[in-house]
């Protein structure tokens, strides 16, 4: 259980944000000076409109999650994320995917690049919270996935029934990559496959 500690920024005051340090160090410089509000511990009953679970997630990933009373019902959001156009691979490891309801469903674990373009072309994920009972992993094309920058994770329409019947792909066989099984991927998916952009040139 994680203690949380609410802060509201000098910059805009409608703007809070949660995290797990009491200094508020890892918050956004320019949004500050922050001024601790309150301590929220994890015993507590969590009684903030904010899903508990995307906070969570977002603190985990980010350092921060925050609350923006501006926006519609108040929803988070991450400028961290949306303030810069590119991201490291190693930030995008471990973030969290939701689905189309905002639900916490799963977890990015790899990327997979094409080597000539340079472009992520699947995402190997991890479908845990999803299915129930231990963890999943499916090949994902990545035209499947779109950053939301209130979640500060993906969102994709993937449902449940989708991955029970998804065909299976190994990352790790040595006959990988065999276009004929990816072809047969993104059919299932209906994303068009990546090389066709080469075919177009």
């Amino acid at each position: 259980m994680r203690t949380y500690f609410y802060f509201q920024s000098g910059m805009d005051p409608g703007l809070h944000a949660f995290t797990d340090d009491r200094t508020g160090e890892k918050l956004p410089a320019e949004s500050g000076p922050w001024t601790l509000v309150r301590q929220m511990s994890p015993d507590e009953e969590w009684t903030h409109p904010a899903s508990k679970a995307v906070v969570t997630a977002s603190v985990s990933q980010n350092g921060f999650a925050l609350w923006d009373t501006t926006l519609a019902q108040g929803e988070t959001t991450n400028p961290r994320a949306s303030s810069k156009p590119v991201i490291t691979s190693d930030r995008v490891e471990g973030t969290a995917v939701y689905n189309a309801e905002g639900k916490h469903i799963g977890t990015i674990n790899r990327l997979v690049i094409e080597k000539v373009s340079g472009r992520v072309v699947y995402a190997d994920m991890t479908f845990g919270g999803f299915l129930g009972v231990g963890a999943h992993h499916y090949t994902i094309p990545w035209d499947k996935l779109k950053y939301d920058t209130r979640l500060g994770g993906y969102r994709t329409d993937i449902t449940e029934e989708q991955l029970r019947v998804a065909p299976a792909f190994d990352l790790t066989a040595e006959a990988w990559p065999d276009l004929e099984r990816e072809q047969t991927l993104h059919d299932f998916w209906r994303t068009p496959p990546y090389w066709r952009d080469h075919m177009r040139k």
